[in-house]
């Protein structure tokens, strides 16, 4: 009977491999599954036939799919195993000695003899040995040291901030991530213990869009942190106790066609002609979710009515169409010369009518527009005369800003006029603007220089990370002051942020052609001397737990189009790779500005895009999404756009692991010096399995002088601590939710804290929660 059920199974699965083998062999593909698939059915009918040949034509197929496999990936354990488990698994069921007894003989006396299995086991054998070696080796893995050495003693960190304090996002108007504190290094951080711990009350809701998430990197000033919520409530907590000083709520409502609900910051701003301690003589500006800007006493959490309508700037203003809900700021406005410099995000492809990208300058105390630079008409920077409106579906810029008060220029991350995967009817300024890094005076709004990542961007690659800044000295000697643009095509600008020219050579290689009949690529992209762009995707790297889900994925892989990076969109299905969430996010990348090298988090996730005609695009409220996944509308476009990432049957990705690293590289040669996996499936599936395969990630790194650099952001609940020279990690704590944001670090008197918000992320699918969580040594 088992024999029987046996060969049953084995002309199932042959079935199975032969009849998906034959379609990926007719579509270009391997023929090693028709080729297994045709195995198992002759196994199965020598099983049936009770043929001792069973066994050794199976220990044939065992070695022979393991010297196909070493073929094609070489001795890399999480891509043998998928190829080989099934195979081995079912090779001891036939050494089973209830198997194999049917298939011997019977002696003269009538006794039963089971067959020799000895074939099979030596193939069996074989295959553990080449899997255990595999098992020890890491063939991603670039192992190197940063440069130890200080190259600038008391280089320019971005203003006058204090050592123990932490007074914008990225720290200082710099962005570099980086504190200058060092109570906290390599030797001691393995001791760092939970200090306090707060939650906000601000939970993720079951009327929520998808994407909620608590990005936020809080604020230290003095003696007081500063944080806002998804929900856009601004919070002031003890620096030291982490009990709460005051809450706001901004009553920003609900609406399901917001893309986001989250806030990275607020910006906090002292007046230096108020008296202190007088009323809004130091302010926290909140931005909210339903487009506003709301001014408030950094002491009290009250609204400071001096500032715009009451105390609230309202952002929908001066443009032409204003669907609740499509337009936003989730980034925290910078301050500086008297100025809040503040831009938007646009709902991604929900329509063609749909809000302004434009970046604006308010008077800081009044709120009153000083200038406005709308990339759409970038050449008129004066203030929009009322009764007019800026350019509709203009670039924006829906990250991090930084500025260098001494040159007089604030650097703007740019994103994409929507629809992000349609390139048609673009204008002259549109193409030249989208997806860039864009220097505006500071003073006047007006265009400094421009420096393009994509060309006719089809593929939402924005620049999504805030500049960092820093002064490189190159080798004679000479000090250059210097700009890092990460991107998500994981391309790292390092240019000379007086003139936007490259540091780090950029040249410009052929992409492939082949846009819809409606539309044009570029024939050149562009290309940074510091790039972590993935090696173009292949048939062998298409991954799966098993051997049937790896051919699913090898079945979609030589079914979309794909030509490497910048295919573009089409109405069959393309592969976008690196994918729209990017190899770098607004995450961005720490630096080192004393050692001159930067730390990050490169992270690899294919997606696809099916563009939708729009006669075939459904009526509105059926299977539409307001994000990354799922069908986008479009509307007033000829096509919708179906998108997500590039996902296998059981829903892991059809892309072989490693999706996560972290990566040092130097910023005066532009060489990488090493390249780790980062993080384990442990919260990816059912079973709480710690296997560092390199997860995906979003959220951002922080360095200290100590020489340990923080990472959350991986979709494993952890904060951990890297050395910064190595890249080795050095700690790791357990969060109660998704570290989807930027730590930071701060000293109350003699005490080194680092802090994170645990909160999760709606896009990534982490564990949802309200920490605020701080860390210090005993």
């Amino acid at each position: 009977m088992m024999l029987v059920l046996t060969a049953i199974v084995f002309a199932i699965i042959g079935l199975a491999l032969g009849g998906g083998g034959a379609k990926l062999l007719m579509l270009g593909g391997s023929p090693y599954y028709l080729a297994i698939g045709i195995g198992f059915l002759l196994t199965a009918v020598l099983l049936f036939m009770r043929k001792s040949a069973a066994i050794w034509l199976y220990a044939f197929m065992i070695l022979g799919s393991l010297g196909w496999a070493v073929s094609e990936v070489g001795f890399d354990w999480w891509q043998l195993g998928p190829r080989g488990g099934v195979i081995v698994l079912l090779g001891l069921w036939l050494l089973l000695p209830a198997v194999r007894r049917p298939l011997g003989f019977e002696s003269p006396t009538g006794e039963r003899y089971a067959v020799s299995g000895w074939p099979l086991a030596f193939a069996v054998l074989v295959s553990v040995g080449v899997a255990g070696y595999a098992i020890m080796q890491d063939p991603h893995d670039i192992r190197g040291d940063l440069p130890s050495d200080v190259v600038a003693e008391n280089p320019p960190l971005g203003g006058s901030v204090p050592p123990d304090e932490w007074h914008q996002y990225g720290r200082t108007a710099f962005g570099q991530r980086y504190s200058p504190l060092d109570q906290i290094t390599p030797e001691n951080v393995g001791g760092l213990r939970v200090a306090w711990q707060y939650q906000t009350g601000d939970i993720k809701r079951p009327d929520d869009v998808g994407e909620t998430t608590y990005q936020v990197t809080p604020l230290k000033i003095k003696d007081t942190l500063y944080a806002c919520t998804p929900h856009n409530w601004a919070i002031a907590l003890d620096a030291a106790t982490g009990e709460e000083k005051w809450k706001y709520d901004s009553n920003s409502g609900m609406n399901p066609d917001r893309q986001h609900q989250t806030c990275r910051g607020v910006t906090y701003w002292a007046d230096p002609a108020a008296a202190p301690g007088s009323p809004c003589a130091e302010r926290v500006y909140l931005p909210t979710s339903d487009a506003r800007l709301i001014a408030l006493d950094a002491a009290t959490g009250s609204v400071c009515t001096s500032f715009a309508d009451n105390g609230v700037l309202h952002l929908e203003t001066g443009m032409k169409y204003n669907p609740a809900g499509y337009y936003y700021s989730t980034s925290p406005p910078v301050a500086v010369a008297g100025k809040l410099i503040i831009g938007g995000a646009v709902n991604d492809n929900y329509s063609t009518q749909e809000q302004s990208g434009v970046i604006r300058a308010f008077d800081i105390n009044t709120g009153a527009l000083i200038w406005n630079w709308d990339s759409g008409n970038p050449d008129v920077t004066a203030p929009l005369p009322e009764g007019q409106t800026y350019t509709t579906n203009s670039p924006n810029s829906w990250s991090v800003f930084s500025y260098d008060e001494g040159l007089g220029l604030v650097y703007i991350p740019m994103g994409n006029q929507v629809p992000d995967q349609l390139g048609m009817g673009r204008s002259e300024h549109v193409e030249k603007y989208s997806s860039s890094i864009v220097a505006l005076d500071i003073n006047s709004g007006a265009v400094r220089w421009v420096r393009q990542t994509v060309h006719h961007d089809l593929w939402d690659m924005d620049v999504p990370a805030q500049p960092a800044l820093l002064d490189i000295t190159k080798e004679d000697g000479t000090v250059v002051p210097a700009l890092v643009g990460p991107t998500k095509q994981g391309d790292i600008y390092v240019l000379d942020r007086r003139s936007g020219e490259p540091i780090i050579p950029v040249e410009e290689v052929q992409a492939p052609g082949g846009a819809i009949p409606e539309d044009f690529t570029a024939p050149t992209q562009p290309v940074s001397g510091l790039t972590f762009m993935p090696a173009p995707l292949q048939e062998k790297d298409m991954w799966g737990v098993t051997l049937f889900d790896q051919l699913a994925c090898r079945i979609a892989f030589r079914s979309l189009k794909y030509e490497g990076r910048y295919t573009p969109p089409s109405i069959e299905g393309t592969l976008v790779y690196p994918g729209n969430f990017g190899t770098f996010n607004w995450g961005s990348v720490a630096i080192d500005p004393e050692r001159q090298v930067m730390f990050g988090m490169p992270t690899y996730l294919a997606f696809t895009s099916r563009l939708v005609p729009r006669d075939q695009v459904p009526p509105k409220g059926q299977d539409e999404k307001g994000s990354e996944q799922g069908l986008n509308r479009n509307d007033g476009a000829p096509y919708g756009v179906f998108m997500g990432p590039f996902l296998g049957p059981l829903g892991i990705p059809c892309q072989a692991p490693p999706w996560g690293y972290v990566a040092g590289a130097d910023l005066r040669t532009g060489k990488i010096a090493y390249k780790h996996k980062n993080g384990t499936v442990e919260d990816m599936t059912p079973l709480p399995l710690p296997f560092k395969v390199g997860v995906p990630g979003i959220g951002g790194p922080m360095i200290t002088k100590g020489g340990v650099a923080f990472l959350g952001a991986a979709v494993d609940d952890y904060l951990r601590a890297y050395d910064l020279t190595t890249g080795r990690q050095l700690w790791e704590a357990r969060l109660p939710a998704g570290g989807q944001s930027t730590p930071m670090s701060y000293a109350v008197g003699d005490k080194q804290y680092v802090l994170i918000v645990a909160g999760g992320h709606g896009s990534v699918g982490t564990r949802p929660g309200d920490y605020i969580i701080a860390y210090t040594l005993p």
